[in-house]
């Protein structure tokens, strides 16, 4: 990008006035050379967002991730447009995978063998995923305390909120033994997020699954 000389010496962007003190620049022909021109400033970020994690841009209000406002401390809700119909619920299957339980090779814990797998729905902006504690002070949204309780499900495990754009997020809150994403190695790290779709599984304690279904458009029609 051009940098052009104001009457006062500073390097501006526009070629007619200049943006640093606002002198007019006459002579729109007095690029400076490369060598001249003053090094790009790297963007300025703030603290990271309390809710996700996501480094803050400058003074930017709204995190650009989750869309947390940091005027207000809460994540804005997401409204409906006026015209058309509702976009419907996600939904999702919470079930104990043996694949996964497998996996983990956990001594001393037993395969919960006849556990159905059920269905909840996912009601913006979040749903907590955790353990009922009332000694904690913990009441999660999808809670993974009743019978059989997966021991290995932290009492704040893993959040997972709609974002502004109609996006679910999943955040790891810090649990003891992680929130992992489909077939990954590797679990979240704390108040680290990760975008989810249709189809894509959370795991979670030592045999729970969570995978997310989106609404099913043809019933919109």
């Amino acid at each position: 990008m051009n940098a052009y000389l104001c009457p006062k010496g500073h390097a501006s962007a526009e070629s007619d006035f200049c943006d640093t003190c606002g002198a007019r620049i006459d002579d729109a022909t007095a690029v400076l050379t490369p060598q001249q021109q003053p090094p790009e400033k790297p963007a300025e970020t703030g603290p990271s967002c309390p809710h996700c994690g996501t480094p803050r841009s400058g003074t930017a209000r709204f995190c650009e991730d989750c869309g947390f406002d940091h005027s207000t401390g809460r994540i804005p809700q997401l409204t409906m447009p006026m015209a058309g119909p509702p976009a419907g619920e996600w939904t999702a299957t919470v079930f104990a995978d043996r694949a996964y339980f497998d996996l983990n090779e956990t001594e001393g814990v037993d395969f919960p063998v006849d556990s159905p797998p059920r269905t909840v729905t996912l009601p913006p902006p979040q749903v907590r995923i955790g353990r009922r504690s009332a000694s904690k002070g913990t009441d999660p949204e999808l809670d993974l305390s009743a019978a059989p309780a997966d021991p290995g499900v932290s009492h704040s495990h893993a959040l997972l909120t709609l974002n502004i754009d109609g996006v679910w997020l999943v955040s790891d809150l810090g649990s003891t033994n992680g929130t992992y994403i489909n077939d990954e190695d590797r679990p979240l790290g704390a108040g680290q997020s990760r975008t989810l779709k249709d189809g894509d599984q959370v795991h979670v304690g030592v045999w729970t699954t969570i995978t997310l279904h989106a609404p099913d458009q043809g019933a919109q029609t």
